[in-house]
């Protein structure tokens, strides 16, 4: 078998002339670099002819999602092809060259741009496009693009994301260019899942791919749009956050088993409630303020603080009744004491009483002895006197203690269930019960709510 290059040479040698270098093919369509004839006007034969850009886009990597800036930097592959109506050749003429690349500048290229980009491409342009024979135009270039994403993180951290790629030309019109789609949106979908390297803490779901028409100022143009689906690796979220948050909750359902006569349960429960409180203000740092609803995971972070909190007032609440009944205890003894003394002197009086009555009965009896000369009738006389007084004295000393004894009444009456020993106590008991099981239903309801919300699709 001859080799190509020895046939090749043959034929010079013999006196004839081959084509087989790129050179030659360029000579021939006059490419220079110093010739602007094909980069400086679309390329139709007719103006009123449209050309139509075949575009593709795959994704490469996922470097950034910015919540707080709401940010979106994705690594993509651009294809773009057309079709140049000025360059054509027959490649039987060149040995079978079908196509030859060239720098970018030679020929004119779509002047295509992204909506969403707000900085400008970091990566470098691709230097080289390719041209064939037919003169069909296919440039490659991999662009860092830095993109605005209306980001929603209403179920963050298990969120879905979608970002849009918008193309369009920059000052043709409808009539001009006409983007379209080279794959489907299952085949860039399924590429896309080839080639995707890096993904970070976002896992890529499809790429979707639609196309609208709209009108800036008064200029008809076609957008294609590449729609980038995406959802959040929640896993780390739900170690570092959700679950301490939970655990905190946890801690505070333990705390009822703490007494509350001292001081511990009190401030357990609030260094509980500050930890809580840091854990916001981490989320904080995390969510947009842009966002126009309040994300599940501020309210599951608010929810349970508030949960927290009742827990707290009622603690405070349980620890008054406790004090109220220590208080109404040393009252109930100082008061005994106070009404023995008031008794000894009540006893003290009622003797003196009993010492004059009886004092007044010897009088009498002496009265009596003395008086003998005297008639019946006169010492009957004397004898009655004689006891109406002891009545009377008897009467006003009853008089005095049915006083006392209703005074008694009235203070124990007052308050009677109130001074029994270990009244607040055995409500507390109560109270923390009662409190215990609805906050429990409480807290479980809540949980199921969100844990429900969270994985509803829509």
């Amino acid at each position: 078998m001859i080799p190509v290059g020895f046939f090749l040479l043959l034929l010079t040698a013999v006196g004839g002339e081959t084509t087989c270098s790129y050179q030659d093919v360029l000579n021939y369509l006059n490419l220079t670099k110093d010739n602007e004839l094909y980069s400086m006007t679309r390329p139709v034969k007719d103006h009123r002819q449209l050309t139509v850009v075949h575009l593709d886009v795959l994704l490469y990597a996922i470097l950034d999602v910015n919540e707080i800036d709401q940010k979106f930097v994705p690594y993509v592959w651009v294809f773009m092809h057309w079709k140049n109506e000025h360059i054509s050749w027959n490649s039987s003429e060149f040995c079978d060259i079908d196509q030859i690349s060239i720098p970018t500048g030679i020929l004119w290229k779509p002047d295509l741009m992204i909506e969403e980009m707000i900085e400008k491409d970091k990566a470098p342009p691709s230097p080289h496009l390719t041209i064939s024979s037919s003169g069909d135009v296919t440039l490659l270039d991999d662009r860092v693009l830095v993109c605005y994403c209306w980001l929603h993180v209403y179920k963050f951290p298990f969120d879905v994301q979608s970002c849009n790629l918008s193309f369009k030309s920059v000052i043709h019109s409808i009539d001009e260019i006409w983007l379209d789609h080279f794959s489907s949106s299952s085949d860039a979908t399924d590429w896309s899942r080839e080639v995707t390297r890096i993904q970070n803490e976002w896992m890529f779901i499809s790429i979707t791919i639609s196309n609208k028409t709209i009108e800036p100022f008064d200029n008809r143009q076609n957008v294609l749009i590449y729609t980038i689906t995406m959802k959040r690796r929640s896993v780390l979220y739900i170690v570092n956050f959700i679950l301490p948050v939970l655990f905190f909750l946890c801690l505070d359902f333990a705390s009822f088993l703490i007494s509350e006569r001292g001081g511990e349960k009190l401030s357990f429960k609030v260094t509980v409630l500050l930890a809580v409180t840091v854990m916001q203000l981490i989320l904080n740092e995390i969510l947009p303020a842009t966002s126009n609803r309040i994300p599940l995971i501020a309210l599951y972070c608010i929810g349970i603080f508030a949960l927290m909190l009742l827990s707290l007032l009622e603690t405070i609440f349980v620890m008054y009744l406790l004090e109220k009944d220590s208080a109404s205890q040393d009252n109930e003894t100082d008061r005994d004491e106070s009404l023995s003394e008031d008794c000894g002197d009540k006893g003290g009086k009622a003797n003196s009483h009993s010492h004059e009555e009886k004092k007044k009965w010897n009088q009498c009896l002496c009265v009596c002895d003395v008086s003998a000369d005297e008639t019946p009738t006169e010492l009957l006389k004397v004898s009655s006197s004689e006891l109406t007084e002891v009545s009377a004295g008897f009467e006003k000393l009853s008089d005095e203690l049915r006083e006392v004894e209703k005074t008694l009444n009235l203070l124990l009456n007052s308050r009677k269930e109130e001074g029994k020993p270990g009244y607040w106590a055995r409500k507390t008991t109560t109270i923390n019960k009662v409190f215990f099981i609805c906050y429990v239903t409480a807290a479980a309801l809540f949980l199921l709510c969100m844990f429900f919300i969270w994985h509803n699709p829509h």
